[in-house]
């Protein structure tokens, strides 16, 4: 019996033993923060400064911010913005605090104003897009807009911090993209604003918000619970609010970690056997990424930012070009329209993306997604504008009769990819003449951006639809001289 015992003591001595030798290899085997991919995202976001941001980070993100902000305010006009202002005014207590875009008078919480402004800016899917494919400044933007209106008077964010905050959230989301060959396709499982815009806009918050290197990890970590969104609610009022649940959500996930709410410390490393961030994409490797110390370049250096003539999807811009340059020819330089009386069959050669090759859109919203659509609409008029997406506009019987005649090709040189995809229109007339048009890089695209008067043009058609004139031309200046003001109060004054 004495043997017996003791024999069992000492077994349980050599089992408690092996747990403790077990857990200690654990730990001295588990990386350091600063050595993994989660912890250096935390890290740079914490560290970066503003003198990191060279002259041309700084004019091509003040060009965003400024578009940003036009396409939000001409957003507020639409029925889904309204939709949504009224659901958020009736289910929440009323908090005033942070502006909300073309409504005097009214204000939300910072996080339903993040999210009733994102929704603004994707509600007629007019806002700035990059490559990998993603609407970069829609889930960022209106989250430190909500957060500086959040910060008392004396403490408002400078012009430059404003700016490095903003350009931060577009770096992160960049940098994730990046991680993935899939990404870089027009994408057909996970809508890209709903899977990288929360951690862009955490990001972005964090950095505003001066947490540490551990707690703008957890931002991250926390936004990426709240990440992902399904493509099939593409051309639907559902869309836009994908852009503003990102602007919400990272808002909220930074806030939440700067109360001390943790995360997963591994959550953008790739983790055998455990689903992170890679859960988006399958072929997700991440890299850590450089300190700000150590030269780091931001992606928009590198990079231009696409901005649209039209609000519609980008892929439309390419087909709108190509069947525009068909109407001058078959017109000439002056006005006019191309009568179908004239068309005999018209064949479009774009890649083969589902959610974009819609025949006969029934709605404004599979309007903006359909190559048909959007190629008669410039065939027919010689451009696509904002009133090309009007009921009036849509019911046209001559656009009606050019969309039956409509076939698609999808040559195999021609990718689902932004960066390598072209428009190619090709109509055959009535006595047997083919004319042909080809886009393979629209104005607007990265690779041909609008000049300053062409994007302060569009600023101003899209603002005045809400502000007067002199407003319009106050809010000009303030994005212009963004990086040189003490505090960010003269942007935010013009915005209410």
């Amino acid at each position: 019996m004495f043997y017996s015992c003791t024999l069992q003591k000492t077994l349980k001595l050599i089992r408690a033993a092996r747990r403790v030798h077990n857990s200690a290899v654990e730990v001295l085997t588990s990386p350091a923060p600063e050595e993994t991919v989660t912890g250096s995202f935390g890290k740079f976001i914490s560290e970066v400064k503003s003198e990191h941001l060279s002259s041309v980070v700084l004019h091509r993100s003040k060009r965003m911010v400024l578009d940003s902000i036009g396409v939000g305010l001409i957003g507020s006009t639409t029925e889904v913005f309204d939709v949504v202002l009224q659901h958020c005014k009736h289910m929440y207590g009323p908090d005033n605090i942070s502006t909300v875009y073309g409504r005097r008078g009214v204000r939300l919480s910072p996080t339903l104003a993040a999210f009733v402004n994102g929704v603004a800016t994707h509600s007629m899917d007019f806002d700035d897009t990059w490559h990998p494919a993603t609407h970069p400044s829609g889930a960022v933007l209106p989250a430190v807009l909500a957060l500086s209106d959040m910060m008392p008077a004396s403490r408002k964010p400078s012009g430059l911090d404003f700016l490095l905050a903003f350009n931060v959230g577009i770096e992160i989301q960049g940098r994730l993209m990046r991680f993935s060959n899939e990404a870089r396709n027009i994408p057909k499982r996970f809508h890209p604003p709903t899977v990288v815009g929360p951690m862009g806009s955490a990001a972005a918050c964090a950095r505003l918000l001066s947490l540490d290197p551990s707690q703008c990890s957890h931002a991250l970590a926390i936004a990426a619970s709240l990440a992902g969104a399904p493509m099939a609610n593409a051309a639907t009022q559902s869309k836009p609010l994908h852009i503003g649940n990102a602007s919400r959500l990272g808002l909220e996930a930074a806030l939440l970690a700067s109360r001390g709410l943790e995360a997963s410390p591994l959550v953008l490393d790739a983790v055998a056997g455990v689903a992170g961030f890679n859960a988006f994409y399958e072929d997700y490797v991440p890299q850590p990424l450089d300190s700000p110390h150590d030269g780091h370049a931001f992606l928009l250096e590198e990079q231009d930012m696409g901005f649209k003539r039209f609000p519609a999807h980008l892929g439309m811009h390419w087909v709108a070009d190509a069947a525009a340059s068909v109407h001058k020819l078959l017109v000439g330089a002056g006005p006019g329209k191309v009568s179908p009386h004239q068309v005999q069959d018209i064949l479009l050669r774009v890649p083969l993306s589902k959610y974009i090759n819609r025949p006969f859109p029934e709605s404004e919203h599979e309007a903006r997604h359909s190559f048909q659509f959007n190629a008669c609409s410039a065939l027919l008029d010689g451009e696509v504008t904002v009133k090309s997406f009007t009921p009036a506009a849509m019911s046209r019987p001559e656009l009606h009769a050019l969309l039956s005649r409509v076939r698609l090709e999808h040559p195999h040189d021609n990718p689902a990819n932004f960066n390598l995809m072209y428009g190619e229109v090709q109509v055959m007339l009535v006595g047997g003449d083919t004319v042909n048009g080809r886009c393979d890089t629209f104005y607007g695209h990265w690779r041909n951006p609008l000049t300053n008067q062409s994007l302060r043009k569009k600023f101003r058609n899209n603002a005045e639809a809400v502000l007067p004139s002199a407003k319009v031309e106050r809010l000009i200046e303030a994005v212009d001289d963004l990086d040189r003001l003490e505090d960010c109060k003269d942007l935010l004054s013009q915005l209410q």
